[in-house]
């Protein structure tokens, strides 16, 4: 069964031809990029339903294209790197990626995040009836979570530019108003894996988030010391 188009850009042909092997052997069709240059032409000329990205590239820096990619849809990015430092998975993240796998990785580490990725942005009848809300848009202060459409909309009808990964956790929180939720319940709801409390992306995509509705004195997400999150602004079904 077919279950989506991946382009996956590294420059190891080895490590491309695994992941490929493997993710076709899911059901997935595997496009391949090697450098910057033909992932711009690939880029240009396809839609893909996600992208896993290596920052290493033979003519460039892996992270210029998260900010093009990020620019032209909000298809799920996965950096597939060896770099292991905090410091830049919190920029990739901070950029607009989704995720983050440090190589060398298991395919089956590997299907299990695309999936939870996929699974973020289907819009299909992935909710079970009986969780349903009267309503799959909410009201909340300025703004309107459309769950169906999967975009936070403005007073004048734009849509925020959030991430598949923001949403998911701006969407939890205001599923639950005026209920702490930990980071790991957070992690839980949003994400597959392993949940590690030496993680900060869960923190990093909050910060993008209130920056993005602009609450910069966090009255809406709360931080609640030692323990986590709390949506406290208006949440109503319309």
């Amino acid at each position: 069964m077919y279950k989506g188009t991946v382009l996956t850009v590294d420059d190891d042909d080895n490590l491309q031809l695994v992941i490929e092997q493997y993710l076709e052997g899911d059901g997935y069709k595997v496009v391949k990029a090697g450098n910057v240059q033909s992932a711009n032409d690939i880029i240009g000329t396809s839609q893909f339903d996600i992208i896993l990205l290596d920052l290493v590239l033979p003519d460039g820096e892996g992270l210029s294209l998260i900010t093009q990619f990020r620019s032209q849809s909000n298809v799920p990015i996965i950096v597939v790197s060896g770099k292991s430092d905090t410091t830049e998975k919190i920029i990739c993240l901070e950029m607009g990626a989704d995720d983050y796998l440090t190589k060398p990785f298991e395919m089956r580490e590997l299907s299990a995040r695309i999936k939870a990725a996929l699974r973020r942005m289907d819009t299909s009848n992935e909710q079970p009836a009986n969780n349903k809300p009267e309503s799959d848009k909410i009201q909340l202060e300025n703004w309107i979570l459309d769950r169906a459409q999967y975009q936070v909309l403005k007073s004048d009808d734009e849509p925020l530019d959030l991430t598949t990964g923001e949403f998911q956790l701006l969407e939890a929180l205001v599923l639950a108003p005026n209920r702490v939720l930990s980071r790991e319940q957070l992690f839980e709801l949003t994400r597959d894996g392993e949940y590690d409390s030496y993680d900060r992306a869960i923190d990093i995509q909050i910060a993008r988030i209130r920056k993005k509705l602009g609450d910069d004195n966090s009255e809406i997400i709360k931080t609640v010391r030692g323990v986590g999150y709390m949506y406290s602004g208006k949440a109503e079904a319309i």
